[in-house]
């Protein structure tokens, strides 16, 4: 049960910090209008807020790193709701562009820290389902957000569609307060283990402290640990034989502790600076720049179609009004959702399969030859839309089959 709340107050974040960011270009006319702009000029509104938001994450990955998820999530979603509330009463260019920058600095988590959570909760073998439920709302959010900006804003105007945000988000700031406890926690390593036996093996007075069972050897406290195989003493680790062992399995809740607004940490500064020096280390891998490379490619052609919306359609021979351009994001959402729910499963079996031929060991490059057929049909799509823009074809063309793809 805790870990349905968890996920699914988690899962509200990474939603309504995706929904109101992206949900701009069927607006774009309104804004153009009311603020005395241009096209380019509009359009900045977007690209400003993800570009801060993707940069914010060298401020969130390490606090969540350092202090816990919890603080956050809370934190990130009270600077998203105020950032709706300053949009929806926002007058000039000016005052929106800084409701769109404050909303990016608060969105940021919504990219990076539910798959955290997803590592802390559940066991490696799920892990591609959730990661896919991540991605499906994440994503869905962002074509989504569109869908209803359109609509809302040729019938009630584009206010409305910020207050009607700032209200998603109070709901999961909500979720966030009362269903999802700390989800981080700092498991020993063997090395800290001896550290601290070495130290408290004896007392300043010279008495000799309890040490834990099956480490007062001497022998043992030389700083190696020692991995000892353990195909021959394995006990039973079918689910019934485990329960027998465990009769708490499954019935636990969450400590008092994990409902602090932070995780104390004895070195913040040094977990900060290890979190903003791994990614740069990670890409001296080629496997690592590879997968990157291919998911920012996905998520820039998505930001392509969405900035490019509004100015190939509502012009001519087009002159769509912004519902029908919002409602074209509903090609998007489906071919996502099409995607989204093969890949969890198909990399998933991909994997095991790689594994078994690998003896039972698993490792992350066994997902990468999955990917393959999703990059063909994005590539694809990527020729559609753009040949479709240039030579006017018919909007169905490049709605059906180029945003799909």
């Amino acid at each position: 049960m805790w870990k349905a709340l968890c996920i699914a107050a988690s899962t509200s974040v990474s939603f309504t910090q995706g929904f109101g960011p992206l949900a701009l270009a069927p607006m774009f006319p309104y804004y153009i209008q009311d603020f005395n702009s241009t096209l380019p000029d509009v359009v900045k509104f977007t690209g400003v807020a993800i570009l801060v938001l993707g940069f914010s994450n060298f401020i969130w990955v390490p606090l969540s790193t350092s202090f816990g998820r919890r603080p956050v999530y809370i934190f990130s979603q009270l600077i998203c709701f105020g950032s709706s509330i300053w949009r929806a009463r926002a007058n000039s260019y000016s005052s929106f562009m800084g409701a769109c920058v404050l909303n990016g600095i608060g969105a940021g988590p919504a990219e990076t820290i539910q798959p955290a959570v997803i590592a802390d909760i559940f066991f490696l073998h799920d892990r591609g389902f959730w990661n896919t439920l991540y991605w499906v709302f994440y994503m869905g959010s962002l074509m989504v957000g569109p869908i209803i900006s359109g609509a809302m804003s040729l019938h009630v105007g584009w206010r409305n569609f910020w207050w009607f945000n700032t209200a998603l988000i109070a709901v999961s700031l909500i979720m966030v307060i009362f269903m999802f406890p700390e989800t981080k926690w700092h498991r020993l390593h063997p090395d800290e283990i001896i550290k601290q036996i070495k130290t408290e093996k004896v007392s300043p007075t010279g008495s000799t402290e309890k040490v834990p069972v099956g480490l007062q050897d001497a022998d043992k406290l030389g700083g190696e640990v020692a991995q000892v195989p353990t195909h021959g003493t394995m006990p039973d680790l079918s689910a019934q034989a485990t329960a027998e062992r465990d009769p708490y399995l499954g019935k636990g809740t969450p400590s008092k502790a994990q409902w602090r607004l932070y995780q104390p940490n004895a070195h913040p500064f040094k977990t900060i600076i290890l979190d903003l020096w791994i990614p740069w280390k990670l890409f001296a891998f080629p496997i690592v720049e590879f997968a990157a490379f291919v998911t920012s490619w996905s998520c820039s052609s998505f930001l392509t179609l969405n900035l490019t919306q509004s100015q190939a359609f509502a012009a001519p021979p087009y002159n769509l009004n912004p519902q029908d351009i919002g409602f074209m994001n509903f090609a998007i959402l489906i071919g996502a959702m099409i995607g989204l729910g093969t890949a969890g499963p198909f990399s998933d079996w991909i994997s095991a399969r790689a594994t078994r031929k690998n003896g039972g060991i698993r490792e992350p490059e066994m997902r990468l030859p999955a990917m393959i057929p999703y990059v063909l049909i994005m590539m694809l799509g990527n020729f559609v839309v753009a040949f479709g823009y240039e030579q006017k074809w018919p909007w169905a063309a490049i709605v059906v089959i180029g945003f799909t793809c």
